[in-house]
């Protein structure tokens, strides 16, 4: 016996789909002719490979958690990278010195910022200073002596990705220096601070934070990716498990070294697009710069080659192959 349409809405609304709908769906099905297909199953060796890969897979240090969109923080990073370039000029032109601090935990994002306000300016009048371990001569200086030879003359810019705050951090942490030196050190370095200030250089320091997860998922990311892999130091992979130390040793640098002339920024890292530009914005925002950048210039036509000159043949030379 052939139930009604008001019967099929019945036993539809039934399942929890509107009467309605259900009978327009009939309807159409009815119309097409059509019948569904079936999906076909993976065998279970395909089945096999691909939950083994998945259960591999972990998201790219690059990625992660940010409400802003690719569009719009590579639009806002062009604009910020050109006004760095003007910066530079103005620095060029005034011979002005500037010195920025990169700090802050491991893998929250110091070298990705550096890297963004570094390339599009010239190199030559700005640089990156990553200063290894000290050698046996290092050892016997002067602490700061060994950065000081690293700052900037008239005109250069120079970011510190890590500094002489190494001292109170990984050094004090990690017991590379006595109680001694660690406390000199905090002695020292706010007046170390005020005497570059008091010379005429511009003196920007940042603290880049992380929180444990996501600082977490960034090592894990590492761990899986060869092209990051050797970003794992034996240094990183001790700081996980001291985490509370490093806290404290930064609490007690802020408190002796975040003086007036000189005093700390704090990045929130956990978004690394919006850290970028917020740090970049800062920098920008911290330095009376005016834009100096040169007029458009109207090249003259280039000068014909002399009639007598002739090319070497190009079996005399050596040339990349082309592999792609």
């Amino acid at each position: 016996m052939h139930s009604t349409s008001l019967d099929a809405g019945k036993s539809a609304s039934q399942d929890g789909r509107p009467a309605g709908q259900a009978l327009l769906i009939g309807e159409a099905a009815s119309k097409k002719g059509k019948k569904k297909k079936k999906k076909k199953s993976l065998a279970p060796e395909k089945r096999a490979n691909l939950s083994s890969s998945n259960a591999l897979y972990r998201p790219s240090e690059q990625e992660g958690i940010s409400k802003l969109s690719s569009k719009k923080y590579e639009k806002e990073l062009a604009r910020l990278q050109l006004e760095l370039v003007k910066m530079q000029y103005w620095v060029k032109h005034t011979g002005a010195r500037i010195v920025i601090l990169f700090e802050g935990r491991d893998a929250a994002g110091k070298g990705g910022t550096i890297k963004r306000i570094t390339e599009p300016l010239n190199p030559r009048g700005c640089r990156v200073v990553a200063l290894s371990t000290p050698s046996d001569r290092e050892k016997t200086e002067w602490y700061f002596q060994r950065y000081v030879a690293h700052l900037p003359a008239a005109g250069e810019i120079v970011c510190f990705d890590r500094s002489w705050y190494n001292r109170a951090g990984v050094e004090h942490v990690m017991g590379f220096c006595t109680d001694e030196e660690y406390q000199e050190f905090m002695r020292s370095c706010p007046e170390f601070e005020r005497m570059m200030v008091r010379s005429g250089i511009i003196l920007l320091k940042y603290w880049f934070s992380v929180s444990d997860e996501e600082q977490e998922r960034r090592f894990q990311s590492r761990t899986l990716d060869p092209a990051r892999r050797w970003k794992l130091s034996p240094m990183d992979l001790e700081s996980r498990d001291r985490w509370v130390e490093y806290s404290q040793a930064k609490d007690a640098m802020f408190a002796k070294t975040n003086i007036p002339e000189a005093p700390w920024f704090t990045v929130e890292a956990d978004d690394k697009k919006r850290a970028r530009l917020n740090c970049l914005h800062h920098v920008l925002s911290k330095i009376p710069y005016v834009d100096m950048t040169p007029e458009q210039m109207e090249l003259p036509p280039r000068q014909i080659a002399p009639h007598d000159y002739v090319r070497s043949p190009r079996n005399e030379q050596f040339f990349v192959p082309h592999v792609y």
